[in-house]
């Protein structure tokens, strides 16, 4: 069977187009399905939100050629300070301390776009923009893709369709796989604030009896802030008038930072755990968003979806390399357990740090407090905590 294109991915942002990127080196021919002009990408408000970047993808993206042009646009993470208010309990991971030179960095997500779109210019990799598929068929041979463009439908072939199209994926919904939905309860409201005082690099960490609240620092005095709590309190907080809002949010952080001033707007996202039934189906693989979405404390969902992408890729290389079929079976089911641990391990992680800390329960609050104080002293603790923190993973 002749095929249009070895692979297809649908969706072609920072997952996908980090994908297409990684095999650029091979003689894959690809295809990229975008919904999204290059205008719209550039006007959507998911281009400006915050992404955290962990060390182990500062060096995926620099492996990908891009990292050189995000680094200068970048705050390091250098200093990481977790608390529990109203408690005693802290601990402090310091990049020095691991011989590196940040243990993350924050980016706006339009300037690693930005890098992306620029690399995938040079490429002969197709692309199809803006389009939208709205047929799949699937075969032991291969794969019928139909797309919509410019209100006229058309159709390719390829051994492989990867689904990088995020949470509303579409791919995901035309093979009716469903999703195993968990609701925290809670919803993150997102902001930027200017600080009285530098942030030195340090992003903080400080749990609430409603959720974690993040500052994350973009600029010497600029900070991202994700701050979650129970959905009554947050729609509470939304509603509130700037002062009002910018008060409760300096009771609840402190002073750390010195006095702090809004900068932004406020979004609230409500939250959930979201994972796909499966991740591979007859010929078609699901990464990124399209596959999981996960609570944002510890901001690992950019880095897990990336390391969908870096594996996948990594693997269709060598398939390639020995004349194997990309879109072969059991290939994509070992593709498919491989990153079943990491991600259960990201889950696991997540889901204790939301309701070890979210608890006023006074003997937990006690344990997890003498745990930070634990975390602080004792050296072999707080390695594991940080090389989790660069994206290394660990177990729980």
């Amino acid at each position: 069977m002749n095929y249009d294109y070895d692979f297809l991915i649908v969706g072609g942002g920072l997952v996908g187009g980090s994908l297409a990127l990684a095999l650029r080196d091979t003689p894959l021919r690809i295809g990229v399905v975008e919904a999204l002009s290059e205008a719209e990408r550039r006007a959507s408000p998911a281009s400006g939100r915050t992404l955290a970047l962990s060390r182990g993808t500062a060096q995926i993206l620099e492996g990908l050629g891009v990292w050189q042009e995000v680094a200068p646009k970048a705050m390091a993470i250098r200093h990481i300070h977790v608390s529990d208010r109203g408690h005693f309990g802290k601990t402090r991971l310091h990049a020095s301390d691991q011989g590196v030179d940040a243990l993350g960095y924050v980016a706006v997500a339009r300037v690693l776009e930005d890098a992306l779109e620029r690399a995938l210019e040079g490429l002969a990799t197709a692309r199809f923009r803006p389009a939208r598929v709205i047929g799949l068929k699937g075969g032991r041979d291969g794969i019928c893709a139909t797309l919509r463009r410019n209100g006229e439908d058309f159709h390719l072939t390829a051994r492989l369709v990867v689904a990088a199209d995020g949470g509303n994926s579409t791919v995901r919904n035309l093979l009716d796989i469903e999703q195993d939905v968990r609701d925290y309860g809670q919803t993150a409201i997102v902001t930027e604030v200017r600080t009285e005082r530098e942030t030195n690099f340090t992003a903080y960490e400080r749990f609430t009896e409603s959720g974690p609240l993040a500052f994350l620092p973009l600029e010497r005095k600029k900070c991202a802030v994700v701050w979650t709590l129970k959905h009554e309190a947050a729609d509470e907080l939304l509603a509130q008038s700037e002062a009002e809002f910018t008060a409760n949010l300096q009771a609840a952080f402190g002073y750390w930072l010195g006095r702090i001033k809004p900068d932004s707007s406020r979004q609230g996202f409500p939250l959930k755990l979201i994972r796909a039934e499966r991740m591979a189906e007859e010929r078609v693989v699901l990464i990124g968003n399209a596959m999981h979405q996960i609570h944002p404390v510890a901001g690992q969902g950019f880095n897990l979806g990336l390391r969908d992408a870096a594996l996948l890729a990594e693997r269709l290389f060598v398939q390639t390399a020995f004349g194997e079929d990309i879109g072969d079976r059991s290939f994509l089911a070992r593709y498919a357990e491989a990153r079943h641990s990491d991600l259960g391990r990201v889950v696991r992680f997540t889901d204790s740090l939301v309701h070890i800390f979210s608890s006023g329960f006074p003997p937990l609050a006690l344990a997890r407090n003498l745990a930070l104080i634990a975390l602080d002293r004792f050296p072999a603790a707080k390695r594991l905590l940080a090389h989790h923190a660069m994206g290394y993973g660990i177990r729980l």
